[in-house]
C-alpha cells in the first residue's frame, strides 16, 4: 500500500510525467524493448531515487520490463507529491515519499520498500543498500545486484567494499561515462543555477559565486554561474582540481578567504563540513549557503545554530541566522540538495541518460553472470549504445572507422 501526501494530485503529476517522456528518448527505446523481452519478469525492483517525473519514467521502464516495482525517496525535500500520486493511481507503482518528510518517516518508508523483498535494488546515496546491511541481513541472499546513482553513493559503496562489508554486487551507475560527463556537470550546473535564482530571486550576474569542490559537479556549476554573470570563485582540497580550475579561468582561493568576499556559497564535494565555523565567521553580512551535495553534512548547520543568537524563517527555502554580532547568514533549503528542494532538479534530456544507464545495468546484471559482492563499473558497450542512441536522437551523425584505420590503430610497426 502506498503512502503518499494526496492521490487527488495525479491528474498534474501524470501530466508532468508524460512532458518529460517527451524529452526522453533514449528511455522510451529501452521500454518498448523491455516490454518486448521482459528482461525482469518475476522480481521485485526496490527503488529510493529522488521522487520526480524523470524517475517516474525510469520506474515505468522497469515495470514494463517485467518487474514488480516499488520506489521511496533518496531524500526528504526531493518528492514531486503529483507525480507520486500519478504513480500510484496510473501507473499501478507502490510509491513511499511524501515532500518534506520527517527523518522517522524517511526510514519508515525505505523499510516499506524492503518489505517487498526486492531482487534488485536501484539506490541513489547508498541509504537503501546502507539499511540492508544494518538492519536486514536475511535478505542480502535474495539480491541479484544493487545500482549507485550518485557520487555520495559510490564513495560509501567502495568504502564498505574496503572494509570488507558490502554483501552485495553493485553497478556504480554514476561512474558511467554516460552518466557523470553529462548528468553530474550540465545537470546540477543547470538546476543548481535554478534551484538558488527560485529559493531567492536574486540577480546573479556580478555576485561573487563561491563554488566548493570542483569535480564534475563543481565544473558544471562554475560554468553555468560564470555563464549568467557571476564572478566564479573555486575552493579545492585536490591539488589537480584546483589546478584545472584555474585553467579554466577560475579565481581559486582557500575556503576561509574565499568566504571573506563571497555572496553566495555552494557546496558540491560529497563530504562533511566543508562549510564549517571558520566560514561562517568570515562571511559578510547577508552571505547566501546553499548545498548541491547528495547529503545534508556539507554544511555544519549545528555549529551554525550554536553561533546564532535568532534563526527566523524568510520564506520557503530560507532560513535567516543572525549571529552574535548582528551579521546574517541565509541557508538554503536547510542544507540540502538546493536543485530539487526549491526546483525541480535536472532536465528530462540529461536524466534521460542516467537512467537509461541504470535500465541497462538493470538488465545487465540480471541476464549477465553471476557477480561476487563488489563495485563493479558499468560495461563500456553500454556507454557508448547510449552515446549513440543519444547523439541519433539530437540529429546527430559521426564517421566510422575505416578497416584500414582500424588496422593502423591495431599495429606498432608504423612510424614517423
Amino acid at each position: 500500500m502506498a503512502d503518499i501526501k494526496d492521490i487527488k494530485l495525479a491528474k498534474n503529476g501524470k501530466d508532468r510525467i508524460l512532458w518529460a517522456e517527451r524529452d526522453m528518448p533514449v528511455l522510451s527505446l529501452i521500454k518498448e524493448q523491455f516490454a518486448d523481452k521482459k528482461p525482469f519478469k518475476g522480481l521485485n525492483m526496490g527503488l529510493c531515487l529522488h521522487v520526480t517525473a524523470e524517475t517516474a519514467n525510469l520506474a515505468r521502464t522497469l515495470k514494463a520490463g517485467g518487474a514488480s516495482v516499488y520506489l521511496c525517496a533518496s531524500n526528504p525535500l526531493s518528492t514531486q507529491d503529483d507525480v507520486a500520486a500519478s504513480l500510484t493511481k496510473d501507473f499501478d507503482i507502490d510509491v513511499y515519499a511524501v515532500k518534506g518528510e520527517n527523518s522517522d518517516t524517511y526510514y519508515k518508508h525505505i523499510e516499506d520498500v524492503l518489505s517487498k523483498e526486492p531482487n534488485i535494488t536501484l539506490d541513489d546515496g547508498a541509504d537503501l543498500i546502507s539499511v540492508i546491511h544494518k538492519k536486514h541481513k536475511k535478505l542480502i541472499k535474495k539480491i541479484k545486484a544493487s545500482m549507485e546513482e550518485t557520487t555520495t553513493g559510490v564513495i560509501r559503496l567502495r568504502s564498505m567494499e574496503s572494509a570488507g562489508e558490502l554483501k552485495i554486487p553493485v553497478i556504480a551507475v554514476n561512474d558511467a561515462d554516460a552518466k557523470h560527463l553529462f548528468d553530474n556537470r550540465y545537470g546540477t550546473g543547470q538546476s543548481t543555477i535554478d534551484g538558488i535564482i527560485r529559493a531567492t530571486d536574486m540577480l546573479l550576474a556580478g555576485k561573487n559565486f563561491v563554488v566548493m569542490g570542483y569535480g564534475w559537479c563543481g565544473k558544471g556549476l562554475a560554468a553555468r554561474a560564470r555563464g549568467i554573470g557571476s564572478n566564479v570563485i573555486v575552493t579545492e582540497v585536490d591539488p589537480v582540481k584546483a589546478l584545472e580550475a584555474v585553467m579554466d579561468g577560475f579565481r581559486v582561493m582557500k575556503g576561509t578567504e574565499a568566504a571573506k568576499i563571497g555572496d553566495i556559497f555552494c557546496t558540491v564535494t560529497g563530504d562533511i563540513n566543508v562549510i564549517d565555523a571558520a566560514h561562517f565567521k568570515n562571511m559578510k553580512d547577508g552571505a547566501v549557503v546553499s548545498n548541491s551535495g547528495h547529503f545534508d553534512v556539507e554544511i555544519n548547520i549545528k555549529k551554525l545554530r550554536k553561533m546564532a543568537k535568532k534563526v527566523k524563517k524568510i520564506k520557503d527555502f530560507i532560513e535567516e541566522y543572525t549571529l552574535e554580532d548582528g551579521k546574517r547568514i541565509y541557508l538554503l533549503a536547510e542544507g540540502r540538495l538546493i536543485n530539487l528542494a526549491s526546483a525541480h532538479g535536472h532536465p528530462a534530456s540529461v536524466m534521460d541518460m542516467s537512467f537509461s544507464v541504470q535500465a541497462l545495468s538493470a538488465e545487465f546484471a540480471v541476464l549477465g553472470k553471476t557477480m561476487p559482492p563488489g563495485v563493479y563499473n558499468v560495461p563500456k558497450e553500454i556507454d557508448e549504445r547510449i552515446a549513440s542512441l543519444k547523439l541519433k536522437s539530437l540529429g546527430n551523425e559521426i564517421d566510422v572507422l575505416t578497416e584500414e584505420q582500424i588496422k593502423y590503430l591495431k599495429s606498432w610497426q608504423e612510424g614517423t
